[in-house]
């Protein structure tokens, strides 16, 4: 029966077979080796190739794919983890993980690239993101059980905090937001390994709900540890809105668990997205809603966000139906050629992006494409929660991925990463995305 077992259930989502006769070492061997990989794969794309590089770094280097270090280590971390699946994930789990929605996700970037400032640097951008997200895949698909997975997986995971908590003593000062730079209101804000608080809350939330993940799974001190710890360092981070969101995601999730009906949680989920959507960008598309969100959040500008989406808003009804192509309008001369208005809190020609994932798919592919790619990375994850929720094997392993989609997808109101190359949030948003789709078409395996 084990034999069987390596046969036909490699990938610890995969339909399996009892074994009666237990692991063969081999069998053992790989096991461990796999979960390894896949804990390791999930320790590289929290870290990031470029850690404690600071505000300056993300000041200066937008963009991944111009990277030399991003560009060799991905691409190597890509072939490794695609040799890895081929070596030992089933062939009929590596094809039911090739999902249409993907391709027609790719090939509108594809596509958009071809129509930006520089097609040719789009075009590796777009190449880059599709290598970088790879590895994430590896994540979901090579472990052989869902219990080696959560062991290493946890000690991945705290070994990754205990390294931000260090840094927060030894090298404070690339760990902490200080009053140099462009932002010194964030001056006493902890970032860890990452170039900014707005980064380090979400990857922080996602920690901590993968605690309550290992908790669940069986882990009775790492997994509490894991929680506390992350819930700790997002609360220093001081970003208000994420701190609102960690909550939200997780009690939206565990409705399911006290309704016993996901559809529920998907319907709770979408009036909450919607409802932000217009307490953020649509202050500014609808100024009755500004009363509204000044009095649940002080700042209801969102440190000048509103002007960018202003900006951005209003450069979007000039190519609705095209965009600009991929990554092709902030910190290009589209923007920079534009008389500055000084009255504006920041100078929209040296903004990155517009600060809202939605938008900035809008203006990268125009408003039918960027609706489509939107629509398959927010609403096909929500049907494939359903579906894996079904199988009682896969809810500890659904919820979690279902927690990192909805947070993302608050999120992405406020930062910009949909198809971010490596940036860590849009891995992250990934990892839930690809998890739930497995999960909807496969088991786990225990």
């Amino acid at each position: 029966m084990a034999q069987i077992l390596a046969t036909t259930s490699t990938g610890y989502i995969a339909h399996s077979v009892p074994s009666d006769t237990g692991d063969t070492a081999r069998e053992r061997l790989i096991n461990a080796a796999t979960a390894c990989l896949s804990a390791f794969g999930l320790f590289v794309i929290l870290l990031t190739l470029t850690p404690f590089q600071g505000a300056s770094f993300a000041e200066t280097t937008p963009s991944a794919d111009g990277n030399i270090v991003n560009q060799v280590g991905y691409l190597s971390l890509g072939a490794i983890y695609l040799f890895s699946m081929l070596a030992f994930v089933d062939r009929r789990v590596l094809i039911s993980a090739i999902s249409p929605s993907w391709f027609i996700i790719i090939a509108i970037a594809f596509w958009a690239a071809q129509r930006a400032y520089l097609p040719d640097a789009a075009t590796r951008g777009v190449l880059l993101t599709l290598i970088a997200t790879i590895p994430v895949a590896g994540v979901v698909l090579l472990p052989r059980r869902e219990r080696d997975f959560v062991n290493a997986a946890a000690n991945a995971v705290l070994l990754l905090i205990l390294i931000d908590y260090a840094a927060l003593v030894i090298i404070p000062d690339a760990a902490i937001h200080t009053a140099a730079g462009g932002e010194p209101w964030h001056a006493g804000s902890w970032r860890g390994h990452l170039m900014h608080k707005n980064y380090a809350a979400p990857i922080f939330s996602v920690l901590a709900m993968f605690g309550i993940y290992c908790w669940r799974s069986g882990l009775r001190w790492r997994g509490p540890a894991i929680t506390l710890l992350a819930i700790i360092f997002v609360l220093h981070t001081q970003s208000k809105t994420t701190i609102g969101f960690l909550p939200l995601a997780i009690m939206t999730v565990f409705l399911t668990r006290a309704t016993g009906r996901p559809l529920f949680t998907v319907a709770v989920h979408m009036l909450l997205f919607m409802a932000i959507g217009m307490l953020t960008i649509g202050t500014v598309i609808f100024p009755r809603m500004v009363p509204i969100t000044k009095a649940i959040i002080e700042d209801s500008t969102f440190t000048g966000r509103d002007e960018i989406w202003i900006f951005g808003i209003q450069n979007l009804m000039k190519q609705p139906w095209t965009g600009f192509g991929t990554f092709s309008f902030w910190l290009t001369p589209v923007v920079a050629r534009q008389e500055p208005n000084y009255e504006a809190s920041w100078d929209v020609r040296g903004i990155v992006s517009g600060h809202n994932s939605y938008l900035d798919a809008f203006l990268y592919f125009g408003i039918p494409a960027g609706l489509v790619v939107i629509l398959i990375l927010t609403l096909k994850p929500m049907r494939d929660y359903c579906r894996a929720y079904k199988h009682p094997e896969n809810r500890h392993l659904a919820d979690f991925f279902m927690m990192v989609v909805v947070l993302m997808t608050y999120v992405g109101m406020l930062e910009a990463f949909i198809l971010a190359r490596a940036d860590p949030l849009w891995m992250m948003f990934v990892l839930g995305v690809f998890g739930l789709s497995m999960l909807s078409r496969r088991t786990v395996r225990n």
